[in-house]
């Protein structure tokens, strides 16, 4: 392997990790983002946290009305978790780059302006790099991305690249 691919692999599998550990710390209220009495399994809202209290900006209103829905809980702890795993594994690179950033994008607009910079902050360099990611075929290194698109329905369903 190529010094790239390794950097590709590991960036990759770095954002996995990060957007499974969300999963699990607000499933299981492991007490970093989400205390033990919040956790999801005990009828916390994985959601509600964030859009109540780190909402501001000209969108806030918006945000805010969504915080607790349980159809956005769900939406959200699903996206966490097949994003996390797609792209550990290195598969479904597309649908997991975009998804992923679409919803760090969602997270950026919520939170907006940031605290330390004009416009930018972590959530859309993240973005950024997940874009990147796939534009690189970065499911291939260290990853199962080159079986994954032999598959037939993975052939016969490019989205699913």
């Amino acid at each position: 392997m190529k010094t790239h691919e390794y950097f590709f692999g590991l960036t990759r599998i770095s954002l996995g990790l990060i957007f499974l550990w969300a999963f699990f710390d607000k499933l299981f209220g492991l007490g970093f983002a989400t205390k033990a009495e919040a956790a999801w399994i005990l009828g916390g809202s994985p959601t509600a946290g964030f859009l109540e209290f780190a909402t501001k900006g000209p969108l806030a209103g918006l945000f805010k009305s969504l915080a607790g829905i349980a159809f956005v809980d769900w939406i959200f702890m699903i996206g966490l978790l097949l994003i996390g795993v797609c792209l550990i594994l290195g598969i479904g690179m597309r649908v997991a780059s975009y998804s992923g950033a679409l919803m760090l994008v969602l997270m950026y607009l919520a939170a907006m302006l940031p605290e330390h910079h004009p416009f930018l902050d972590d959530h859309l360099i993240y973005a950024l790099v997940l874009l990147g990611l796939n534009y690189m075929g970065a499911g291939k290194f260290w990853g199962l991305g080159a079986k994954w698109q032999k598959l037939k329905f993975v052939k016969k369903n490019k989205w699913m690249i």
